[in-house]
Order: C-alpha cells, then structure tokens, then sequence
C-alpha cells in the first residue's frame, strides 16, 4: 500500500459482512461485534462508510435503522447492479477520489468483480474487518474536530442535495438561499493540525500537491515573510468548518501564492474562487504583484483553470511546474453569493 493516500471511505457489503445472515431471506441478522467496532473507531478518524450491498433498499435501509446505523453511512447503493458500478457511483457523490475508496465483502467473486474493474481501489474479505482499523492507510493521521465531524458534515451535504432537488429556481438562486459566509483569517495553533490534515487529504483542488507537518506549518506562521491563511465556511445548514488553506509568501515586490487548496466537499459552492479573489485583493492593497505556483498532477488540472480565469497568465514553465502572474491592478469583485469575512488580525 505503500505510496497510496489514505482511505477516506470504507464501503460496505451488508449480508453477511456487516451482519450475518440476508435480510431478504428472512433473516433478522444482527451487526457483527467487530463489524461495529470498525465502524465507530474509523468514523472517530474522519473515515467514512457508505453501502454497496445486494437486495431490496428500503428493506436494507429498514434494517440499518432498526439497529440505528443508517445515519452511519454517507451513500448507499443496494440493488442488483455490478458492485464496481456502485463503488463508482458512491465516490462521485462524495465527490472523493477512486483511489481513497476501500471495499469489503464476505464474497470473493464480488471483491475479485471490483479489483478487476477499479484496480484503484483497496478490497478486503469480510474476515479482515476486525483489523482494518490497525492497517497504516486506515490510520490517516491525528484525529481533529473535523474529522470527528467529517460524517455528520456529509450528511448534511445530503440534506443540502435534498434541499437543491427540490428548489424551483436556478442553480445559482439556490446558492444565493444558501446564505454561504466565508471567513478568512491567519492559522492560529489550534487550526495546524486540521492544516495539515488538509494538505494531506486534498488533491483535486490542490495547486501544488505539497504537503506540510505541524511543525511546518508553525514555522510559517511564526515567518514575517509568510501567510498562512485558513478558510471556514458555514451556510443555513451548519458549519463546514475549517475547508482552505492558503500559503502566501511575500518575496520582493510579489505575493507569491506557495499552495492554495479548498476541501473537495465545497467544490460545488464555487468558494475556491472567492478564497483566490480575497488573496488577490489583499495582494494588490499591499502594493504586492499577485503570483501563483502551480504544480501538474494527474487530478488538479481544474485549478490552473481557476487561476486562468482569476486573471492569472502563465510566465515561467518547467516541466509540470507553472508560475502564474496576474499583471491587472483591478482587484476581482466578490461574487454575490457569498458573504465574505475579513478575519486578519491586521
């Protein structure tokens, strides 16, 4: 496993792997010991789980919250489909990537259908899931209040989904009902460890893909050369929590954007941008030429396009690596949909 990011969801088979015994057949299996285990201690590190099982849905989602685990899980596919299809499926709409995705099931025809399919992703007989917990790409790092959070934030997303399925306007009404308030301020040492759970956890909407440690991390606040800037955001629903960070050094004349990364769940909200528009403006009331870094990989091409169309233009190239210059003096306007908050202690 080694070189792999860690799993950031654990989807489940149910008959006779969460329980033993089939729900369809009649049976009134009840959760395995270890089963329950497993779930509890990888929900406490911000590992989700989510169902790809076989059989009647509402029977199935009947029997989870019989034994009040149906708000346990984030997605849930039970059908008769291919168990590939349904993984896929749930990594979109938790809008993770395949490779973070692990699988378990008590049938080896199945684990083998989904190895073949999405080699990507990380499978396991049933047997082993009173050991997952002790497995290194179960153990994503210390455990912070987001992680901790990380479940019920999910569900909430789907309570928004819900919400949205059933508004009658534009996309961009229902975001504007939203009442998004985006806060940004310098880390203090409490927010470092969700930092550097950020750094480590984000790669699509990552510009660089570089990763940072606590101590790292408190080096440059502590820099006079440095910003280190984290983004929360929160809506009618809840909380999102802390879900950007920004790295900004200032070298010279310029404002040079180290790392600028947003949590995947908000890619949806369009708060990437607002994040980059408040780093520009604060860049150009300083005096400061606002410069991007920008590093290639296989999964965060959508955040050259974020910078292309905040203005940044590409002025040195090497290889994968980009640096990015924004020669307008006009700062970005924030967009309306989002009430933005100067948190900087300045």
């Amino acid at each position: 496993m080694t070189g792999l990011p860690a799993v950031k969801c654990l989807v489940w088979d149910l008959d006779d792997t969460l329980w033993d015994g089939v729900v369809l057949e009649g049976d009134r299996p009840v959760p395995r010991p270890e089963a329950v285990v497993a779930l509890a201690c990888l929900d406490e590190r911000g590992i989700l789980h989510a169902v790809a099982g076989r059989g009647d849905r509402p029977a199935a989602l009947a029997h989870l919250a019989e034994h009040g685990l149906d708000r346990m899980f984030c997605a849930l596919e039970v059908g008769w489909g291919a168990k590939s299809a349904a993984v896929r499926r749930i990594a979109a709409e938790l809008n993770i990537g395949l490779d973070t995705v692990a699988f378990t099931d008590n049938d080896a025809a199945e684990l083998a259908e989904v190895a073949a399919a999405l080699p990507q992703v990380r499978c396991y007989p049933a047997e082993q899931v009173g050991r997952l917990a002790s497995l290194p790409e179960f153990r994503p790092g210390p455990v912070t209040p987001e992680s901790r959070g990380r479940r019920q934030a999910y569900l909430t997303e789907r309570d928004r989904a819900e919400a949205e399925r059933g508004f009658d306007g534009s996309a961009a009404e229902f975001l504007a009902s939203l009442g998004l308030e985006l806060t940004v301020a310098e880390a203090t040492e409490a927010d470092l460890e969700r930092a550097r759970e950020l750094t480590v956890r984000t790669h699509q909407l990552n510009t660089t893909g570089v990763t940072y440690d606590v101590a790292e991390l408190r080096a440059l606040c502590a820099s006079p050369g440095h910003d280190v800037l984290v983004a929360r955001l929160r809506d009618r629903f809840g909380d999102y929590g802390a879900i950007g960070l920004a790295v900004v050094a200032h070298v010279g004349g310029d404002a040079v954007l180290e790392l600028l990364l947003m949590s995947c769940r908000v890619m949806s909200r369009g708060v990437g941008s607002v994040l980059l528009g408040d780093i520009v403006r604060d860049a150009l009331a300083r005096g400061r030429r606002p410069v991007a870094r920008f590093v290639r990989t296989p999964v965060n091409q959508v955040m050259l396009v974020t910078l292309r169309f905040a203005g940044f233009e590409p002025v040195e190239r090497d290889g994968d690596r980009v640096v990015l210059a924004r020669p307008s003096p006009v700062p970005p306007a924030p967009p309306p949909h989002v009430r933005l908050v100067d948190g900087r202690r300045r």
